[in-house]
């Protein structure tokens, strides 16, 4: 007693808390959640905050630098070929490329999770016929199936979310396929077969939630993907067509005057940019708290 009394053993440190290692990791990636945060907000606010029509047309102003006057209108990254303000269609831009990459993520997250779950519920050959089609489907570059698939339908705002949705769902389907087959060996799961439980109730509350962590890592990486997607396709004329302003064919109008009127390609390619890697980072941060493998 005297020993211990006269030399107490060394405070064993403890660990760091969740809540404090929490706010830590968010803290690393603030600078992009606000970022992305800013891109949603000039899209749902779009009509509020552009300080003019993304149409209207002033040939007496065209390819004006950035932070010029013209007849009584003030164009703060200049304007373009045809004199519309470069700012006002990057902010309605940005509504376009959301709003294609939201909801052709919705529609492959949706058929690729619901064909990679029966797949791995009933096994057999129904399993053997979905995971074939996913092989083929992947054999296939991504663009490239976008192209033509694009071509034959034609370009438009609804074909573009469709054909994105409908050429990415085979990612989705390996993932909740893979992590079906983990959850139905559970023992809750055998359990409830055991019992009776209908094939859709087994479905929707025990195989859903247990994999919904690993299909949400996925579409918050694919959304940075479709962006560039609507981009890639809209640059090429596939995609969103005049006078809808969108990022991608903002840019192959710029390609065409870069000795002259640099701003027209540099702004749209900036905001991909940010947009691109803030979607992309906040995605890692995701996988690195979804995902039970992740180290950190």
């Amino acid at each position: 007693m005297t020993d211990l009394a006269a030399n107490p053993p060394p405070a064993v440190p403890a660990p760091a808390a969740p809540v404090r290692q929490l706010g830590y990791s968010v803290r690393a990636i603030w600078p992009f959640l606000v970022i992305f945060g800013g891109f949603v907000l000039l899209a749902l606010f779009a009509p509020l905050i552009a300080p003019n029509d993304p149409n209207s047309q002033n040939l007496l102003a065209r390819l004006r630098p950035p932070g010029t006057t013209a007849r009584g209108i003030f164009y703060a990254l200049g304007t373009d070929e045809v004199g519309r303000d470069l700012l006002s269609r990057l902010i309605y831009g940005a509504r376009v490329s959301l709003l294609v990459a939201f909801l052709s993520v919705l529609v492959s997250t949706v058929l690729g999770t619901t064909l990679g779950m029966i797949a791995g519920y009933y096994r057999g050959w129904v399993e053997v016929i979905i995971m074939r089609l996913v092989d083929i489907v992947l054999s296939i570059p991504a663009i490239l199936l976008a192209i033509i698939t694009v071509a034959v339908l034609g370009p438009g705002l609804q074909n573009l979310i469709l054909v994105l949705g409908f050429t990415r769902w085979p990612r989705y389907a390996r993932v909740a396929y893979g992590q079906t087959l983990v959850v139905m060996n559970l023992p809750f799961v055998r359990a409830s077969r055991f019992i009776g439980a209908r094939t859709p109730r087994l479905m929707l509350r025990h195989i859903l939630p247990n994999i919904a962590g690993a299909v949400i890592v996925v579409a918050t990486l694919e959304f940075g993907l479709m962006v560039l997607f609507e981009a890639g396709l809209s640059f090429l004329g596939l995609g969103v067509q005049p006078p809808t302003p969108s990022w991608g064919s903002i840019l192959s109008v710029g390609r065409n005057y870069m000795a002259t009127a640099w701003w027209i390609a540099t702004f749209p390619g900036i905001c991909l940019f940010l947009l691109a890697l803030s979607i992309n980072l906040i995605g890692d941060h995701l996988r690195d708290r979804l995902d039970p493998r992740s180290k950190r």
